[in-house]
């Protein structure tokens, strides 16, 4: 999609707010309750010698981003629905929204019905509008507004990968599809790239991440992304996703519906994968590794079962409870490999963990377990910039308790009914080593079982924007993103 801010397209978007008409023709269709000006409400006239469209943005006194955003992709669907191919669309000044994550606005709304996972139809997906020309008010400098087109492209782009990723079936993305994936869309910005194999997963000791992958054909990958935006600093943050291409629960095996979405079980990895690709693209001067445990948790007759004892890279012993608790236990190896390899200033964690935070909060959004208050708010900070959600869990000194085992170090599921998603988090938590750390689950805003907004159904892409906007407050980038 091409935004242009020269000529104009045969179609005017209006855009109007629930209590204020924004011209003489739409306020009586209002008085007659024909249109509201709800968030996403429609009203067209393509008839007319002069075809305009009427896009409602609810409430502008309560204005958000999201209501922007999820306004232009009612827009962006109504013009591909309709074989429209340009549109004129002004772009608002809103009391109390800034103008860079504005646009962000815009264009996440706009290009959100260019997504759709067709790899397996025959009929591909096509979109018709493919041009928006910008009227930008007097105010703006050009080129912020330019830049900012430019930064919400790149992530639309890098969030419509990790999408890929996500969204396809184990049988095609296993973990040396993944890594490869991964290397060849890296390295073309420049990020260092390894994958190490099964061997070298041994002779490094990653014991933990290795019991996990036992029961599976497919051999673990270990990937490792490097990129080097500041070499002139010796500080590096550090980015560690969840791997886990399938998981079937192991020997504590999950009900037929509970397996059948369980290739999103790799959706922190993605989100990583997505987020560094997208810090190199727009090259960030900033110093960020990401680390990614790749593998599947199968059933076999090697495979690592309940009442097992463990070892790991920080060479703490683990007490298997629960088998379908598969993913901490490859985690505490990578954050381990991670904290002992880069020395990062902090690492935060993505995974799609545990059920319990979807019972907790839902899929608007992640939970959060940290062991450094000051992390957690640079993190926060970048989630209400990308505009998504992440809500602190307490880290309390008594559900240490709840992990405790009487035969290892540490038991890999909580001991009691309930705090599933803390004690997942405090269990990680014993594998950083002291360094400032966020662990951020994303089991319910990584996939969708319906489309929300604008946001399709199946794999989101989330947080791949606060991984990204968190590694760029953190670099030398002059750039404003308030």
């Amino acid at each position: 999609m091409k935004f242009l801010f020269d000529g104009q397209a045969a179609i005017q978007v209006y855009l109007t707010s629930k209590d204020h008409p924004c011209d003489s023709f739409i306020e009586k269709y209002y008085s007659n309750q024909v249109f509201k000006g709800d968030v996403g409400e429609i009203y067209s006239c393509l008839d007319l010698e002069n075809p305009k469209i009427y896009l409602g943005l609810g409430d502008l006194s309560k204005a958000s981003y999201n209501q922007l955003r999820d306004s232009l992709a009612e827009l962006s669907n109504f013009a591909n629905k309709h074989k429209i191919e340009a549109l004129n669309i002004d772009l608002l000044n809103v009391d109390g929204l800034c103008s860079r994550r504005t646009v962000h606005a815009y264009v996440e709304g706009l290009r959100a019905g260019e997504y759709k996972f067709d790899r397996y139809l025959s009929e591909k997906h096509t979109t018709s509008l493919k041009e928006i020309y910008l009227k930008v008010p007097e105010n703006k400098k050009m080129t912020v507004v330019e830049d900012a087109i430019d930064e919400a492209n790149t992530l639309v782009d890098k969030i419509f990968v990790t999408r890929d990723l996500v969204n396809t079936p184990a049988m095609d993305m296993y973990p040396k599809i993944i890594a490869q994936t991964a290397k060849d869309l890296l390295e073309k910005d420049g990020v260092q790239v390894s994958i190490l194999g099964k061997k070298e997963i041994e002779d490094l000791g990653m014991t933990a991440f290795l019991s996990v992958a036992r029961g599976s054909a497919k051999e673990p990958q270990l990937l490792i992304m490097n990129y080097q935006g500041d070499p002139s600093s010796k500080k590096t943050i550090a980015y560690v996703g969840k791997g886990l291409a399938y998981d079937s629960g192991g020997y504590c095996i999950k009900t037929p519906d509970g397996m059948k979405t369980m290739q999103c079980d790799m959706g922190g990895s993605a989100t990583v994968i997505g987020a560094i690709s997208a810090i190199a693209k727009r090259k960030l001067k900033a110093n960020v590794v990401g680390v990614c445990a790749l593998c599947e948790n199968m059933i076999s007759g090697d495979a690592y079962k309940t009442g097992d004892i463990i070892g790991s890279l920080r060479g703490l012993s683990i007490e298997v409870g629960n088998t379908d608790a598969e993913g901490r236990i490859t985690l505490a190896d990578a954050l381990a490999y991670a904290v002992d390899t880069f020395h990062p200033e902090f690492v935060v964690d993505l995974a799609t963990l545990t059920g319990a935070c979807i019972v907790a909060l839902g899929d608007l959004a992640a939970g959060a377990v940290t062991n450094c208050p000051d992390t957690m708010a640079l993190v926060k900070r970048a989630s209400e910039i990308a505009d998504e959600q992440v809500w602190e869990l307490p880290n309390l000194p008594g559900y240490q308790e709840y992990i405790k085992s009487d035969v290892a170090d540490v038991y890999n599921t909580g001991k009691i009914k309930g705090a599933g998603t803390i004690t997942a988090g405090l269990f990680l938590e014993k594998f950083v080593d002291q360094t400032p750390w966020v662990h951020l689950d994303i089991a319910g805003t990584a996939w969708l079982d319906r489309p929300v907004g604008a946001l399709p159904k199946g794999a989101t892409g989330s947080h791949v924007k606060t991984l990204y906007h968190l590694a760029k407050r953190f670099s030398k980038t002059k750039e404003d993103d308030e």
